[in-house]
């Protein structure tokens, strides 16, 4: 069986890719832009058959140059939020896709693709029906229109789909593979970074009504994630568009803190002491917690609140469970320490 990934050496395709070789499954066509030539890190422990530059691959693809292509899991795109140039952002995250869905076609291969929470915008309801999709932003818009061209051609639920189509709207995931994302990494992430350099970590203040470091997301562990991706992959006969959340909303106060426990415990066990975990008011008065003003940049194009609503991903038959922040964020650091 031979798989696709592109974004190949990204956060979340190249954890696909991980995830793939767990179950044995190696013939996998890696598709990225390595123009970053660090990214190759996340390539570097996996095993795949082939690897092809972006600007060859769609169109090698869509003459048939690779025979049978059982799915493609499409992950590749420009994943910058604060992108402002539009003609770049439609033609990599819309047209790209669109010529991809086309190829599959003619090939007979099932596409697996990266859609995004950023096409709820400023809706407080996250439910994958048109009433409540309102990007903030051009990156939002470009994944929602490749949405819109899937209703239209296969209906509302991509019932008319001769062959699979599913379409994840990602929410905040985090996890291990994501350090090459700069700015567009996790939280998580970044607040491990500035523990070490710091022995702090930043949140935002008073913002949309919320207490500092009280803003709200569905924040998604990468194994989980993968694991929803590879059930599909198992069950070719469901299509759709489908939330990629924990379905859980936590404050980014629980980030903080499960940052900071782990961290201190990593500390502790590596100075053979056990640090009991400490809770929010106990962080913030030791100063473990900086809440930062907010950033005028991002006013009106913050979401402040996201939480999936996971029905249709359980209507389908997945009823994988979601790990909540304090397990994930444990993990993650637990990761990184043993990467260091």
């Amino acid at each position: 069986m031979t798989i696709v990934v592109t974004g190949a050496a990204g956060f979340i395709g190249s954890n696909i890719i991980k995830g793939l070789n767990k179950r044995g499954i190696t013939e996998i066509i890696a598709v990225d832009d390595l123009t970053d030539g660090n990214k190759f890190i996340n390539l570097s422990d996996l095993q795949i058959t082939d690897y092809v530059d972006h600007q060859d691959f769609y169109e090698l693809f869509r003459a048939g140059a690779y025979g049978k292509v059982e799915a493609v899991f499409h992950e590749g795109a420009c994943s910058d939020t604060m992108e402002t140039d539009g003609r770049y952002m439609m033609d990599n995250n819309f047209t790209t896709t669109s010529s991809l869905q086309k190829s599959c076609v003619l090939q007979n291969t099932r596409l697996i693709y990266a859609s995004s929470a950023a096409t709820y915008g400023g809706s407080s309801v996250f439910k994958e029906t048109p009433e409540f999709e309102l990007p903030l932003n051009v990156y939002g818009y470009s994944k929602l229109l490749f949405d819109q061209r899937m209703r239209a051609l296969y209906g509302p639920h991509f019932e008319r789909a001769a062959n699979q189509i599913v379409g994840f709207r990602y929410f905040n995931v985090y996890g291990p593979r994501e350090q090459h994302k700069g700015r567009m990494a996790s939280v998580a992430y970044h607040q491990h970074e500035q523990f070490k350099e710091f022995g702090r970590v930043k949140l935002f203040g008073e913002y949309g009504g919320y207490k500092a470091g009280e803003q709200m997301r569905d924040f998604v562990y990468i194994d989980d994630v993968v694991e929803v991706n590879l059930w599909f992959l198992d069950h070719p006969e469901k299509s759709g568009l489908f939330n990629l959340g924990s379905g859980r909303a936590q404050p980014f106060n629980d980030v903080a803190l499960a940052v900071i426990n782990s961290e201190l415990a990593h500390k502790g066990s590596v100075h053979a002491g056990k640090p009991q975990k400490l809770d929010l008011a106990q962080v913030v008065s030791q100063g473990l917690i900086e809440y930062i003003d907010f950033p005028e940049s991002l006013v009106g194009k913050y979401q402040c609140y996201t939480q999936a609503d996971l029905t249709a991903l359980r209507a389908a038959g997945c009823s994988h469970a979601f790990k909540s922040v304090e397990q994930g964020v444990s993990a993650y650091m637990s990761a990184l320490h043993s990467s260091n």
